[in-house]
């Protein structure tokens, strides 16, 4: 059975730093595409940034967070990251990490239907 399980977030000043990180296990043959999602009190879940975990694989960014998020794969740990740097208010949400079993087209790539297995989420909180 697949399982992400993640780990950090927390409470941060604005302007710090956080990094978040998703275990995969029973993945069996894999997720091509993993993401992080986040969904504000009230608000709907939007994508974050994804990866292609499959040799050399690109990461895709939400305008709102690039330059300041940087998403990862290590594939020896099956763990997937995100290292969010200069963090605002704005990004105060719950945090989820997602895997796709198949590969996603870009259209795709920040809405939630692809995602066949998430993770529980984190708080993750911006204190101004």
């Amino acid at each position: 059975q697949t399982q992400l399980v993640q780990s950090g977030g927390g409470l941060v000043q604005a302007g710090g730093s956080l990094t978040l990180s998703c275990a995969a296990s029973g993945v069996g043959y894999g997720m091509p595409y993993m993401g992080w999602f986040r969904q504000a009190p009230g608000k709907e879940r939007e994508g974050v940034a994804t990866l292609y975990t499959l040799g050399g694989g690109g990461q895709h960014y939400a305008d709102f967070v690039k330059g300041r998020f940087r998403v990862s794969w290590v594939k020896a740990q099956a763990k997937l990251y995100i290292e969010m740097n200069n963090l605002e208010p704005e990004d105060t949400a719950t945090y989820f990490c997602a895997g796709s079993k198949n590969f996603l087209s870009p259209d795709t790539w920040f809405t939630t239907a692809p995602y066949d297995y998430w993770g529980k989420g984190t708080p993750v909180t911006v204190s101004s």
